[in-house]
């Protein structure tokens, strides 16, 4: 990756705020080692980059002013930031393996997949994962718990200091040993940075009063980088005042939300706020599935990202009446939701941290107290979603999974709708248990799995309501059920860990039951009448566990439905994987000053 000043010589030529501030030191740090020492060949990547679909986004910038070029630009400095960030998050050493790659371009094979996959393991053909440098040993709690930490023993230790729960389980906090070494860095960074202590009201003592345990926030135990991007975000704010105020109100806020580590300002004026301009942004840290631990702590993105207006506003028209649906969900405690949920298609200036690679589209803010309260966001990102080889690697798929009287099901249009509903998904359903917990919080490191699950379902329940109101032709709805039926297969047996293939294969699995899926001499034969029946069924039972909120009756329920027979689903997989061109994406940006690689 090319620095972040390539791209501000791209859009203005200038950035303020002087040098890069130093880097965090991260939680939890290890001893350096020869990383280089047994790490991964170029004959060891080969494999891997074989199946590699490498992508270039490169947008019209001609339609942006000059000051939104300006903010752009201070937006990709805080992006390539907070991408430092989130390798911190994911391993001690994820950063410095960063950093000794870049200074060894000759290993272009291993810098390829240091990127493709964020850090120093790699997901293998066979779908297990490898270091590809020497490193410390890959943890479910990845760097956001002490290294050494077990669920086992942090459950223990919380039986017996039940007042904090709260704090070691915070969205966005590390944990860390209550260790001298710790106690003090955190309570130095606090003094060297008086907003900080200011923004957290009695932090300094529960520190200092802490034992066992430490829950130091993201602000204070990343300050230094921060810092750097507070000053980016005003930055940017700074030349959209007058253009686009809304926005800059917004990234104002944001910039305060990562000092306080409490988002409901910026979330607030993300939703709600009438953004006039080419450019949104999705900032901040939101999504929790990299911690298989406890699936609590929040990894750090941003997404520049530049508006459709003309596809945002037919969109959004199409959308129709949410409530609705909401209404017609199998659950009696249904809710009052927006229906004028802000939509916009985009095109991706450039991804950072937990956002990059080809995500398609995301709805947020994800803390159920703030969609309550502000509604939600959606961000189509439409030069990943109608990207045609994407488009042709998914249909190849498919059609080596089915029989021939299935080839032709899957279209483009299918998947752009069933994506769309699959993020209003995420906005209707239960947000609470019955007893009034977060459901996050109640089903811990299963609730990704079961929320991604539901609105998978919820976007066929509602593409099916929206054909019988006369919304989406015959044509359309047909191409949304293949579309859906593409999304659960699967080329090799998911691991437990792995939230969206495995709530995948549930759906796989519950339709092979249903008769909507069979078996035919290793392949698969879809009855598209039974789909409605299908969906409905399983989506009665999903948002029973997660209105239920009980963590043990969602683990029972995933081992009943994740059985993986080598004969049957074996042989499926095996037919995607025998006529597979590609398995893994690398995606580079004209923005960052980043050229066209491979294919």
């Amino acid at each position: 990756m090319r620095h972040a000043a390539l791209a501000i010589l791209l859009f203005t030529g200038a950035c303020s705020g002087g040098e890069p501030a130093p880097q965090s030191q991260a939680p939890a740090a290890l001893p350096a080692a020869d990383m280089l020492e047994g790490a991964w060949t170029e004959e060891d990547a080969a494999p891997l980059l074989d199946k590699t679909l490498y992508l270039h986004l490169e947008t019209d910038q001609g339609a942006l002013s000059a000051a939104e070029k300006a903010a752009a630009a201070e937006l990709l400095a805080a992006g390539e930031r907070l991408h430092l960030l989130y390798l911190d998050q994911k391993h001690p050493q994820a950063r410095a393996a960063r950093e000794l790659l870049n200074n060894h371009p000759e290993l272009q094979g291993l810098n390829d997949v240091f990127r493709m996959m964020i850090g120093p393991f790699a997901t293998t053909l066979d779908n297990q994962r490898e270091p590809i440098l020497n490193v410390a040993p890959e943890t479910a709690g990845k760097n956001m718990y002490p290294q050494d930490a077990t669920r086992k023993g942090v459950d223990e230790w919380l039986a017996e200091n039940p007042e904090r729960r709260d704090d070691i389980m915070h969205l966005r906090a590390v944990v860390q040993t209550a260790e001298p070494r710790n106690l003090n860095r955190a309570l130095a960074t606090l003094d060297a940075y008086p907003a900080l202590d200011l923004l957290h009201p009695g932090l300094r003592a529960k520190l200092q009063d802490s034992a066992g345990f430490l829950s130091v926030p993201y602000s204070v135990a990343y300050a230094p980088d921060i810092m750097f991007i507070y000053d980016r975000l005003n930055a940017a704010a700074d030349y959209m005042e007058k253009e686009d105020p809304a926005f800059s109100r917004f990234l104002r806020l944001r910039a305060r939300d990562f000092l306080a580590d409490d988002y409901e300002g910026g979330d607030a004026a993300w939703v709600t706020g009438d953004f006039t301009g080419n450019l949104n942004a999705q900032i901040g840290s939101y999504e929790t599935y990299d911690d298989s631990l406890y699936g609590v702590k929040s990894f750090f993105s941003l997404s520049l990202l530049q508006r459709d207006k003309e596809r945002s506003d037919e969109l959004a028209e199409a959308i129709g009446d949410i409530q609705a649906i909401e209404d017609a969900l199998p659950y009696a405690a249904r809710k009052k939701v927006r229906s004028n949920i802000p939509v916009g298609v985009y095109d991706v200036v450039a991804d950072f941290g937990q956002s990059r690679g080809t995500n398609t589209a995301t709805i947020l803010p994800n803390e159920g107290h703030l969609s309550r309260q502000y509604g939600r966001t959606i961000l189509i990102r439409s030069n990943i979603l109608t990207n045609p080889d994407i488009f042709a690697t998914a249909e190849n798929a498919f059609n080596a999974a089915t029989v021939d009287a299935h080839h032709g099901d899957l279209k483009a249009e299918g998947n752009f709708y069933r994506t769309l509903w699959h993020e209003i998904g995420h906005y209707l359903g239960p947000d609470q248990t019955k007893d009034g917990r977060d459901i996050d919080a109640a089903l811990q490191d299963t609730a990704d799995m079961f929320e991604e699950m539901k609105a998978d379902l919820v976007s066929i329940f509602a593409s099916q309501m929206l054909h019988d109101a006369g919304q989406h032709s015959d044509e359309r709805l047909a191409a949304i059920y293949a579309a859906g039926i593409n999304r659960v297969l699967q080329k090799v047996e998911p691991r437990r860990s792995q939230p969206y293939q495995t709530m995948q294969l549930i759906q796989w699995n519950w339709y092979l039951d249903k008769g909507l899926l069979r078996f035919e001499d290793g392949k698969l034969a879809i009855n598209y009448a039974l789909y409605p029946e299908a969906v409905s069924s399983l989506l009665t039972a999903v948002i029973d566990i997660q209105y239920q909120g009980d963590r043990d009756a969602a683990n029972a329920f995933v081992e009943q439905w994740t059985v993986w027979d080598e004969d049957r689903h074996g042989a499926v997989a095996k037919a995607m994987r025998d006529a597979e061109e590609y398995r893994y994406r690398l995606v580079t940006y004209h923005a960052l000053g980043e050229i066209p690689r491979g294919n």
